[in-house]
């Protein structure tokens, strides 16, 4: 159900910013947000290099977004999960762990990605 007063072009618009807010958020505050952020700045323009093909090089650039998007939920459940309080419980650890663990295996799939695409060039 929408809330009253926003919706249409109004409520694309409060998205929007609420979106950027949020991109702005995890460059200040999130230190593996902007390394990763980094390493995609290097690699985006790479896939025009090495991929052959329009699939190949939306293929390499949505693995690098997918990276991104993962480490923008793991530190959206590291605050979350942090706000609750500093002590230590079990259900805490474990989804910051899964969160953690999302993340890596988004960097496996951009490793699997890239390599596969790089092999694909140079020896097949």
């Amino acid at each position: 159900m929408a809330k009253p007063g926003n919706t249409g072009i109004d409520r694309v618009i409060r998205a929007t910013g609420y979106s950027v807010q949020g991109l702005r958020l995890a460059w200040r505050h999130e230190a593996a947000f902007r390394q990763e952020l980094a390493l995609m700045l290097v690699l985006m323009p790479g896939a025009f290099w090495l991929g052959r093909t329009p699939m190949e090089v939306t293929i390499l650039i949505f693995s690098c977004m997918f990276v991104l998007i993962m480490e923008l939920l793991n530190s959206a459940i590291e605050a979350v999960v942090d706000r609750h309080g500093p002590e230590h419980h079990e259900l805490s650890g474990r989804a910051k762990d899964l969160s953690a663990a999302a993340v890596f295996l988004s960097l496996v799939l951009l490793a699997m990605v890239w390599g596969g695409v790089a092999y694909q060039r140079f020896f097949g």
